[in-house]
């Protein structure tokens, strides 16, 4: 595995804003948000992306979903709305090769 931004932080090796962290989980805010709330769900066992999912990963992506509802709960956007975002691969906008998924509500920014 090459450098991962992604890993760094889940090890606390690199800075970020965590607003939820637990032995599997990592959810911090997006240094670029969208939204108010734009937060990244992150699981700390290193997938490249959706592609390189095994079915295996399968309980760890349903953690992701319901971590997203969630934190969605928290802050207040689950009753106006929000978006969950996976971006796959190059082609889909995934910048980093870590799989991770946008949590995206309230008002939306430039």
């Amino acid at each position: 595995m090459n450098y991962c931004i992604f890993c760094e932080i889940s090890n606390h090796q690199q800075p970020a804003d965590i607003v939820f962290e637990d032995e599997q989980m990592i959810v911090f805010k997006d240094i670029k948000p969208k939204a108010a709330v734009h937060f990244l769900i992150v699981p700390k066992k290193h997938i490249d992306s959706i592609e390189a999912l095994k079915e295996e990963d399968k309980e760890l992506v349903s953690q992701m979903i319901f971590l997203a509802k969630k934190m969605a709960q928290e802050q207040g956007v689950s009753q106006t709305g929000y978006k969950l975002l996976f971006n796959v691969l190059r082609g889909g906008g995934q910048l980093i090769d870590h799989i991770h998924l946008h949590l995206i509500g309230g008002e939306v920014r430039p």
